[in-house]
């Protein structure tokens, strides 16, 4: 578990597009962007806790004084995208409508009481998410959904509502600014990080990269870690195709899932393409979701136990 709140940091990624970073990108730590316009703005997510998401908003709050926030899109329903809604005042919240429906599924209030547990499942959840203050967090739903996609006009400027999921999440979206040749991708993008495929296919996931690379864009803000371009569009597309291909292989030849999560776990800390990325035993929960893919009543341990096999594979 680290320690204390990391390092943040606000970048200029295209003309009136900011990128609000936080450390590397690791569990919890998201990254949420800012689209300026004539007399309003868009906010791109919010954070895991409102002590965090209270900070994005006092950063740059500079930048809204005179474009006030009058959107929000939540690119999906995991916490670190959404738990601070109630601090966005009167803007209107924008998701697709599977984001909509998985976001009651993981309340603040089930991951504050993960967190004070005082058994091992208590231990194991602090291991991961033992920074974040889940306490006093009201979900706030959003306010208007949508299918497939959606154009929305902000302070002048035409930002694009892409949904690419299921993949990452049940509702995963992108957020295209055609003027500037900047894309917000939410989780469809980790960068030093593994992806982890909770929803799936991965297909879908392969065809969002394929998208986004066939755009004319310069500047690419993921989920979680630092500003890229489309090479690392091209990075999480590759580690995406070497799971499903090697995790297809593995059930062919009939090994379990955890055993084929260790097997391919120890090939991508072997090579020289994966090996570098953070959070490694996500690799767990990908498999899980490539067998569910290519056996329909094939049954993924519940939560709890999906993280108790991410932190074997990790050493928590």
């Amino acid at each position: 578990m680290s320690m204390g709140m990391p390092e943040t940091s606000l970048h200029e990624v295209g003309d009136g597009c900011l990128a609000y970073l936080q450390g590397d990108g690791g569990w919890g730590w998201s990254n949420a962007g800012l689209i300026v316009g004539d007399g309003a703005s868009l906010l791109v997510d919010t954070l895991f806790d409102l002590k965090i998401t209270q900070r994005m908003l006092d950063t740059i709050g500079n930048h809204v004084r005179s474009a006030p926030i009058t959107t929000v899109v939540n690119t999906h329903a995991n916490g670190d995208h959404c738990y601070g809604n109630q601090l966005v005042g009167q803007a209107e919240i924008v998701a697709t409508t599977a984001t909509a429906r998985e976001m009651g599924e993981v309340p603040p209030a089930l991951l504050a009481a993960l967190n004070a547990d005082q058994g091992a499942t208590g231990e194991l959840f602090r291991s991961f998410f033992g920074e974040f203050d889940f306490e006093g967090i009201e979900p706030r739903l959003p306010d208007r959904t949508f299918d497939g996609r959606l154009e929305l006009e902000v302070g002048g400027r035409l930002v694009d509502l892409i949904e690419v999921g299921p993949a990452h999440t049940a509702g995963d979206t992108i957020v295209v600014v055609r003027d500037a040749g900047v894309v917000y991708t939410g989780d469809i993008l980790f960068i030093g990080g593994t992806p982890i495929v909770w929803a799936g296919p991965l297909s879908n996931w392969v065809a969002a990269c394929d998208l986004m690379l066939g755009m004319d864009i310069d500047n690419v803000v993921p989920g979680h870690g630092p500003v890229t371009d489309k090479a690392g569009v091209t990075d999480v597309r590759d580690y995406l195709v070497f799971v499903e291909r090697e995790a297809t292989a593995r059930y062919a030849a009939g090994l379990d899932a955890f055993d084929a999560a260790r097997d391919i776990g120890a090939a991508i800390r072997a090579s020289e393409h994966f090996g570098s990325l953070g959070e490694f035993g996500r690799i767990a929960v990908n498999v899980e979701t490539v067998y569910r893919q290519l056996d329909p009543s094939h049954r993924t341990p519940d939560v709890v136990e999906q993280f108790r096999r991410m932190a074997a594979l990790e050493h928590r």
